[in-house]
């Protein structure tokens, strides 16, 4: 017989809200919400509110932005909800006296096929690294990152053209069911978990300038990963030499082109509706992108106000 237990959801971004308003819809009883502090952010630096808090608002559900989560107060606002179970998606790491909270403990839900891609952007770093599958995990919470007993996974295949715009929606309403059905199984006291293996696995490094930057003289199949894997957030970035023009630029939608040819690598080639870059044993055509301080274009429209000289190369 499953229990009807008082769920506390914690998260921040449109990831999470899905799996929230799954949760709400299937009737499952979330009795409080828990996410992100009010950040400035933009031009005006004014307020910005979480995805999940917005929603939360719109249903009037009970609602804790902490700063710190070891706060005093903070724990003991956390308490008077009575949750018998905390789900965490996408939210931050938290500390024991956290997790430990609740009589059936605290389940992550977690964008990969764990052990594998531990970290902050699994997602991101499956399509980089050229994997043919991923998936999502839900696992008990414990001490270290992403490491706690697994409950439930399921495998989703990527696609060749995968963009990690359409892998993270993927896995949002895949991780929506998944989490669901975690939670039936903790109700229904039918839950059997397996310790993760120590294996060192592929990890999922958090973003970053560096190891978002395009190296060209990688393969044209590393390169087209690299590409796919950061499109459209946070976009791989290049640097445009143009005569004496240097420019930051992130590259958005490409295809591949396997060619020989006698460019040197890194070359700018492009016609009227065309902007490829010469790369070892073919092309990367670009048909979307944003010069800094410029908004993101299709390449035809691009070329329409934009002219490269003759020794134009990307760095």
């Amino acid at each position: 017989m499953m229990k009807d237990l008082r769920i506390v959801f914690m998260g921040t971004p449109d990831f999470a809200v899905t799996i929230l308003k799954h949760l709400v819809a299937h009737n499952y009883k979330v009795v409080g919400v828990i996410t992100a502090s009010d950040k400035p952010a933009g031009r005006g630096r004014k307020l910005h509110e979480s995805a999940v808090k917005k929603y939360a608002q719109s249903l009037n559900l009970p609602l804790l932005q902490p700063t710190n989560l070891k706060d005093k107060d903070f724990n003991t606002e956390l308490k008077k909800l009575k949750a018998d179970l905390q789900i965490v998606v996408a939210f931050r790491m938290l500390p024991k006296e956290v997790w430990q909270m609740p009589h059936y403990g605290t389940f992550n839900l977690h964008a990969s096929l764990l052990p594998a891609y531990r970290g902050a952007a699994p997602i991101h770093w499956a399509i980089i690294n050229g994997e043919t599958k991923t998936g999502a995990t839900t696992f008990f919470i414990d001490e270290k990152i992403d490491t706690g007993e697994i409950i439930l996974q399921q495998e989703i295949k990527i696609e060749e053209d995968e963009t990690v715009g359409t892998l993270h929606d993927k896995l949002m309403f895949l991780g929506a069911g998944l989490v669901a059905k975690t939670v039936d199984l903790i109700s229904s006291e039918k839950i059997t978990t397996r310790k993760q293996p120590n294996l060192e696995e592929k990890s999922a490094l958090k973003l970053n300038p560096e190891n978002c930057r395009i190296d060209w003289t990688a393969s044209l199949n590393k390169i087209d990963h690299k590409i796919r894997g950061l499109n459209p957030f946070p976009g791989a970035w290049t640097v445009i030499k143009n005569g004496e023009e240097e420019i930051a630029s992130k590259i958005y939608a490409i295809r591949k082109e396997t060619a020989e040819h006698h460019f040197t690598i890194g070359k700018i080639v492009t016609s009227k509706k065309e902007l490829k870059i010469a790369v070892n044993a073919g092309f990367i055509i670009i048909d979307e992108i944003k010069l800094s301080g410029k908004k993101k274009m299709a390449t035809k429209s691009f070329l329409n106000g934009y002219t490269f000289l003759p020794h134009a190369k990307v760095l």
